[in-house]
């Protein structure tokens, strides 16, 4: 269960901005684990994310409801306000059939009354309650067809664009927009059956704007003609460079705590890391972070530096035992 809310505020800038706030999301953690309240809190400039795991929903809707009150407490002890008409509501549901969950009341606080939605847009990703993504697929799939559809004006102007151009636009423009958000729906055992469908199609329509071919010509030949990898194979590709990407973040970054594979041995680790899941767990969850430290981990093996294997020539010695000789000189 998560709860967004906007906060308004009169400061020259963001990092202004969370200079202001940082010592307000400080006293509302330790405000959290002094009351014993099992909830999370994000905060994206002046977008804050609440979030609460629990079977129940009456016990989520209430520990919420303590949450957003001492939030909106100190937000006025530091001469902010929230946005209570931009705040949103939304459950995650593992459970097979259809949920009807309870709306929470937020009017004691001044707030309103929330009702769960069947979608959820955060940070330009849409979710729904089992994590489908179809309808993020859907939408910047139409997005980029609609790009695709603009992008033939190019071709009345006096010159025109060639198919080479027309390639280059797709690759920088189109697919970008089509393929934002993938390393939510595309990694390891994921069901992407309906995604690969949609933007199969959508890569058929800019493919034919590239060269010009007719509707009822075949998708491998047009593609091969216009110069572009199937989507799938181009999804791999840029997966797999994506996968790097956390290792170059500084070692206190949030991606390379999760991403901590050793044992859970003090405090100040973190408790969501990889390294706390136990092996059945290890075994059942699934993601782009668990393929990256996967893969990652299989790349850069862990070694002591001190080892008396990578002593100087110790190596060469073990290849070639026969090549090499000494000789014990005393005086």
């Amino acid at each position: 269960m998560t709860l967004t809310s906007e906060w308004a505020k009169d400061l020259p800038s963001p990092p202004f901005f969370l200079l202001y706030i940082f010592p307000l999301l400080y006293i509302l953690e330790k405000s959290f684990e002094n009351l014993k309240i099992p909830v999370s809190i994000f905060s994206f400039v002046d977008n804050g994310l609440i979030i609460a795991q629990n079977k129940s929903f009456d016990i989520s809707n209430s520990q919420l409801f303590c949450s957003y009150n001492i939030l909106s407490n100190l937000l006025i002890s530091f001469g902010l306000v929230i946005k209570h008409s931009k705040t949103e509501i939304f459950h995650f549901s593992r459970s097979q059939g259809l949920f009807n969950p309870p709306p929470l009341d937020l009017s004691p606080l001044g707030g309103p009354i929330l009702r769960p939605k069947d979608s959820w847009k955060y940070l330009d990703f849409i979710f729904n309650c089992k994590l489908a993504f179809h309808k993020h697929i859907d939408h910047y799939a139409n997005k980029a067809i609609s790009t695709v559809k603009c992008m033939k004006l190019l071709g009345n102007l006096s010159r025109g664009i060639n198919p080479f151009q027309k390639c280059l636009l797709y690759r920088c423009c189109i697919l970008p927009i089509a393929l934002y958000g993938f390393q939510l729906w595309f990694y390891n055992k994921a069901l992407i059956s309906y995604h690969m469908k949609i933007l199969d199609k959508m890569q058929r329509r800019a493919a034919i704007w590239i060269i010009d071919a007719f509707k009822t010509s075949l998708s491998e030949g047009i593609e091969t003609i216009a110069g572009i990898i199937p989507i799938r194979f181009h999804l791999q590709k840029i997966a797999k460079r994506s996968q790097m990407q956390p290792f170059k973040l500084l070692s206190n970054h949030i991606l390379r705590n999760l991403m901590d594979d050793s044992p859970l041995s003090s405090t100040s680790q973190n408790p969501h890391s990889i390294g706390s899941l136990t092996k059945h767990q290890a075994s059942v969850i699934k993601g782009h972070l668990i393929d990256s430290c996967n893969t990652s981990y299989g790349i850069f093996p862990s070694f002591s530096l001190l080892n008396q294997e990578f002593s100087p020539g110790s190596r060469i010695i073990d290849i070639f035992p026969d090549r090499f000789s000494f000789n014990l000189v005393t005086k």
